[in-house]
């Protein structure tokens, strides 16, 4: 038996449930006995055109999504992928002629089944004294050689959908509603690329396609396509629908020539990210311009699905001003975009960053007293960094991804790289947020965050010129607590502050000591950053990425609070050094 990979409650009853939520989310009615949608203010369409339309399930917003003012007055639904039965679109036709519509006009895809049932409901329909009329859709392009079916309906429909509707609220009559969809109906293309085939509830999957191969030109009801190839790039995927959708040696293709102007719907079939979509859109969007196509409107998501099939369908429409009109009129259904109504090509999308202060140059940043001992700290700490690598590496792998060595090693490269050809500023505030610049740029994910809020808090709070021992110390105070503010974390939660957050408290006694016990006070503090990073062994992880993790397995120190430890001992030995 095929393991349950959909979250429904019964194969069976899988359409109704699922009908029966979006009437309830959507603010719509069912009609009892069918498995029909309905707007629930029947009464504003009195003398007004209805539209109906409908078809299989497993399509989902379609059609039901787009039941709305200036969109569908109803949705009849079969089963998964399979047309619904003559009597319930009868009885959706019925209740809107009965509710005082003028007309009743069915938007029915190009299928077999589809035609039938609603051919037949329209015969009855008129049979009771009913105004009915039908338009079908076929707007697929896959197929180069036309059959006696014809080509099939796809996602092309809901342009007719959304045009039909906002003529209909406008108070036109079926006849002219029915003249102008068909006409624009002939400027509309629709082809589909699928990585992967979907399975109606309780079947397997509908074909076999084996990983890294896709197909070209399918449908919507999980059948295969026309063509299998090799999975490409995006961009190489769009140029091939492109090309195929607009071949003109192809009895399906769309005519699209320079100067057209278009509006162009990028569908999910179902199981695409909306990070492919996008990639997808953009492709899309660009390739039309390529060809000097006018995109006027894009639509890019999930609109007419295959259940959980991992494809796309881009559909095309040819578009005028008055076209774009009716494309951009209001409506109230749900699942219709909230589009915007600026033509997508020629517009500048993008706008230029605020122009930042520039670093001060070199040769404004004077060497001062503490110049030489500053260089000397900033080599002996990247050299210990780079030392303690692996050391670090091996904690992190304790408690996160294994890379907290090479990513203060990386710091530590950049900053080596950066004495080679930088004075080293005297003032403490300009070496400050020189570091702050080098580990935001260099270090990167979290540690180049925090290092990087810590080194420019640090460096707002020393004026311009300071650098004695207690400036120093409140620099590193304000750094500490832009951390903790920032962060979200605090000394006892296992993470880098419980090895800095002591250390920095013994450095403020540098605000109040006498001159001339500066370096006991720096021994004090290095052995308290030392005995914290010691300490987080027996805490649990309340904050950073080992919080999420069981804390029987974190036995080692933290790394982050490692690392600092072993800044400060640095620091130190670099002064003791050149004592």
């Amino acid at each position: 038996m095929e393991p349950q990979r959909k979250l429904l409650n019964s194969v069976e009853r899988c359409v109704d449930e699922a009908l029966d939520g979006i009437a309830r989310s959507g603010g719509l009615s069912l009609l009892s006995g069918h498995r029909v949608v309905l707007r629930s203010d029947l009464h504003n369409l009195r003398g007004k055109v209805a539209l109906l339309s409908g078809g299989g399930s497993g399509h989902e917003p379609a059609h039901a999504g787009y039941i709305g003012r200036g969109m569908l007055s109803a949705a009849v639904a079969g089963g998964v992928f399979a047309s619904p039965p003559p009597a319930s679109v009868l009885a959706a036709i019925l209740c809107l002629h009965n509710a005082g519509c003028s007309g009743v006009l069915l938007i029915v895809k190009n299928y077999t089944g589809d035609r039938l049932n609603f051919g037949l409901a329209a015969e009855q329909a008129r049979n009771r004294g009913a105004a009915v009329d039908v338009v079908v859709v076929a707007d697929d392009c896959a197929f180069e050689r036309i059959s006696k079916a014809g080509r099939r309906g796809l996602c092309g429909t809901l342009f007719i959908h959304k045009l039909a509707g906002a003529l209909a609220e406008e108070g036109f009559p079926l006849d002219h509603i029915v003249a102008k969809v068909t006409e624009v109906s002939e400027g509309i293309g629709t082809l589909g690329v699928s990585l992967s085939p979907c399975s109606v509830p309780g079947s397997r999957p509908s074909f076999d396609l084996p990983p890294g191969d896709m197909e070209l030109g399918l449908g919507i009801h999980g059948e295969p396509g026309i063509k299998r190839s090799k999975v490409a790039s995006a961009d190489e995927v769009v140029k091939t629908i492109m090309d195929h959708m607009t071949n003109p040696s192809s009895q399906s293709h769309l005519p699209l020539t320079s100067g057209d102007t278009v509006v162009l719907c990028v569908n999910n079939l179902g199981a695409l990210s909306c990070l492919e979509m996008a990639v997808v859109t953009r492709a899309a969007i660009l390739c039309l311009e390529d060809r000097s196509v006018v995109v006027a409107r894009v639509m890019s998501g999930s609109f007419m699905t295959s259940l959980e099939m991992g494809g796309v369908s881009l559909s095309v429409m040819r578009a005028n001003q008055e076209v774009l009109r009716l494309f951009d009129a209001a409506t109230s259904a749900p699942a219709w975009p909230n589009l915007s109504s600026v033509c997508v090509s020629g517009r500048d999308h993008t706008v230029h960053a605020p122009a930042l202060a520039a670093p001060p140059r070199d040769d404004t940043q004077q060497e001062g007293p503490l110049s030489a001992a500053m260089r000397e700290v900033l080599e002996q700490v990247s050299s210990s960094l780079i030392r303690n690598q692996d050391e670090l590496n091996r904690l992190d792998r304790d408690s996160g991804d294994g890379d907290c060595g090479s990513t203060h090693a990386q710091a530590a490269r950049a900053i080596q790289q950066w004495l080679q050809s930088h004075v080293v500023p005297g003032c403490p505030r300009q070496l400050l947020s020189a570091l702050a610049g080098l580990v935001q740029e260099k270090m990167g994910g979290s540690s180049g965050a925090l290092y990087g809020l810590f080194l420019t808090a640090a460096a707002g709070h020393v004026t311009e010129g300071q650098s004695n021992a207690a400036a120093w110390a409140n620099a590193m105070h304000a750094g500490t607590q832009a951390m903790r503010r920032y962060g979200g974390a605090d000394p006892g939660d296992r993470t880098m502050l419980d090895a800095l957050c002591p250390a920095v408290e013994e450095l403020m006694t540098l605000t109040t000591a006498p001159s001339g016990g500066e370096m006991s006070i720096l021994r004090a503090a290095v052995e308290k950053a030392e005995l914290g990073a010691e300490s987080t062994r027996g805490l649990v992880a309340r904050a950073g990425r080992a919080s999420y993790i069981a804390a029987e397995r974190l036995t080692l120190p933290d790394p982050g609070a490692a690392a600092v430890a072993a800044i400060f001992r640095a620091v130190l030995e670099a002064l003791e050094g050149r004592g």
